[in-house]
């Protein structure tokens, strides 16, 4: 009996992170959106690659990163190929989400 409760909120926790992601899904920028989809398929990416592959201009690539770092989506790291450079990744608790 007690393991189809511990079943129930893990149901009821997974249920409860859905809606918060999307509830943070409905407040991002299309451009946020599309840099996530980005991440997402390709995996961690420095700035530069990611405007390319977005085909977005780098300002609003910056932009759509400020938007999922401020909604903490993202894991921003060194990039030791070029020290200038920042990779940046989704974070995993994000990876499974798909943004509409």
């Amino acid at each position: 009996m007690s393991e189809n409760i511990g079943d129930i909120t893990g149901v009821n926790k997974q249920a409860t992170e859905e809606i918060m992601l999307s509830e943070k899904s409905v407040k991002l920028p299309p451009s946020a959106k599309r840099v996530y989809s980005v991440l997402r398929s390709s995996g961690p990416l420095t700035q530069k690659e990611i405007a390319h592959q977005s085909r977005l201009p780098a300002r609003t690539v910056r932009y759509a990163l400020d938007r999922l770092k401020g909604e903490d989506m993202l894991i921003e790291r060194f990039y030791f190929k070029d020290t200038r450079q920042r990779l940046y990744s989704i974070k995993p608790t994000y990876m499974m989400v798909k943004m509409v």
